[in-house]
């Protein structure tokens, strides 16, 4: 059993932390990948935050790691790059990750997509590609359609979560079903129906 023992101003400073750490690895990665002229997309967590915040700032939940879209035959320049930035390139349990140092946690990790690819063989869909963008905060972020296609492909718990989130600021709503294959507009009607789950 876990033993807690900080409060107070050392509970909420590790707390603070924890965020500003995602933060720096976020903006890391986006800058290395931009001044390597390598195309990216801020994809995950990270680019629901980017939409939510824009609708109610109230609502944006925080992440525990960085995701990224990237295209496969962009991939052994950006180990290159990434790896002069400091970061530590590792494959664990099937997902292709940097980690912040040699000793680092997988959580604590930019984990990367393929562009075009399916994620798992028995995905509906393929990962969209990486020029299909905005500009946010002058970081390449995946258009809106796009992430709740990813996140409608994916539907694991946080997918779900996710676009509750999304749905519940307004984001997105029945409208959307047309823009998506029919198994994705049942799993959105599914979220539609059941906003709360």
């Amino acid at each position: 059993m876990a033993t807690f023992h900080l409060t107070g101003d050392a509970l909420w400073q590790r707390m603070n932390r924890a965020v500003e750490k995602i933060q720096e690895r976020l903006e890391r990665t986006a800058t290395t990948l931009e001044e390597a002229a390598i195309p990216y997309a801020i994809i995950g967590g990270n680019a629901v935050r980017a939409w939510v915040a824009q609708a109610d700032e109230a609502a944006v939940r925080t992440t525990r790691d960085v995701d990224v879209l990237l295209r496969r035959s962009d991939f052994p320049r950006a180990i290159e790059v990434m790896e002069r930035a400091g970061f530590v390139y590792r494959y664990v349990k099937s997902i292709d990750m940097f980690l912040d140092s040699p000793d680092a946690k997988a959580r604590d990790a930019v984990h990367v997509l393929f562009a075009g690819e399916k994620v798992r063989p028995e995905d509906p869909v393929p990962a969209p590609d990486v020029d299909e963008v905005v500009e946010i905060q002058k970081h390449q972020v995946l258009r809106l359609e796009s992430l709740v296609r990813m996140k409608l492909t994916s539907f694991r718990d946080k997918d779900r979560m996710h676009l509750r989130d999304m749905i519940d600021v307004e984001l997105i709503d029945e409208s959307w079903r047309d823009r998506f294959p029919t198994d994705l507009a049942a799993r959105l009607q599914e979220l539609l129906d059941d906003p709360n789950g």
